[in-house]
């Protein structure tokens, strides 16, 4: 059976809303703008499971390398060995705490990071299981709801806390997932990029809000795969919150930043970083916040 056709997306998880039909939106203290920072910590396996899902991200000609592909891997691992950490000296400086989207690996097997993680007060939130592995229809609904409970597990052991938030592997979803993610008690999911405000799902148990990531802005997809210079990235990361901040004089905004430390934390790009973060940092009513602050504000204050 095909879905219903309706206003929107063909689902039921939310209705139809344009912005422009919206009551105002008032960030705490007035701010304009909300800025949230999402940084990836991924493990990426040599060898994920032949049943594994991903896709092909590989830049310009695609070069595909037998078993074992160590170019590739250690690329990705870069990220967890240094360019995190040039990231955190950035947001340290600028004093904003970011949410660190985590998978059950490293929550398991990196807990120099986790510790790091924790030190600078970052949110965590569930980010599946490997760096290789997407959630997809080709799931079962339990192998699905599997995948998503030992993300949450792996999070609670390293932290002794429950992940609110979530963001998939590549923003891969199945058609059960909000509700999968209900279930497992998060409250929040990163991976509909279709807004500049954050708004109530619809699930079948419990309470669950979507804080779309600024999709066009997520360093992997425009430096990566559209080849946009590190320099044009700066520029555009500066315009759209330019944008974002006049708008939110009306009503407030939301800038939800998505970076990936293998890519933006490279040393020729950690400079354009530290003058996105500069330029965002030069103005008054900004809120720097985490996904938890953002929804925990919006579900208790805007809704009533």
């Amino acid at each position: 059976m095909p879905s219903p056709r309706m206003p929107g997306m063909d689902h039921e998880y939310y209705e139809y809303s344009p912005i422009a039909a919206r009551r105002p939106l008032r960030w705490p203290d007035g701010a304009r703008l909300a800025l949230c920072v999402i940084v990836d910590l991924e493990y990426f396996e040599l060898k994920p499971p032949d049943t594994a899902f991903t896709l092909d991200r590989r830049y310009l000609t695609p070069r595909v390398r037998p078993f074992p592909d160590i170019t590739r891997a250690s690329h990705r691992e870069y990220g967890n060995r240094v360019g995190i950490f040039g990231i955190m000296k950035l947001l340290d400086r600028y004093g904003m705490r970011a949410t660190a989207a985590m998978d059950a690996t490293i929550a398991a097997e990196y807990p120099f990071l986790v510790r790091e993680c924790q030190k600078r007060d970052w949110e965590i939130i569930g980010h599946g299981v490997t760096g290789n592995r997407m959630i997809t229809s080709r799931m079962s609904e339990e192998e699905e709801r599997q995948h998503i409970a030992a993300s949450v597990q792996a999070i609670e052991g390293a932290t002794g806390q429950k992940p609110l938030g979530w963001l998939g592997l590549e923003y891969g979803e199945s058609t059960r997932t909000p509700n999968l993610l209900a279930e497992q008690g998060i409250r929040y999911v990163c991976d509909w990029g279709n807004d500049e405000q954050p708004y109530p799902m619809n699930v079948k148990t419990g309470a669950m809000y979507s804080l779309p990531v600024t999709a066009d802005l997520d360093d992997h997809t425009e430096l990566g795969l559209r080849h946009t210079t590190i320099m044009d990235y700066a520029t555009r990361a500066k315009e759209a919150f330019d944008t974002l901040y006049r708008e939110g004089s009306q009503s407030g905004r939301m800038l939800v930043l998505h970076l990936h430390p293998w890519m933006i934390g490279q040393p020729f790009r950690l400079k354009y970083l530290d003058q996105i973060l500069d330029h965002f940092s030069r103005w008054r009513g900004v809120w720097k916040a985490t996904g938890r602050d953002i929804i925990d504000w919006y579900s208790q204050n805007h809704q009533k």
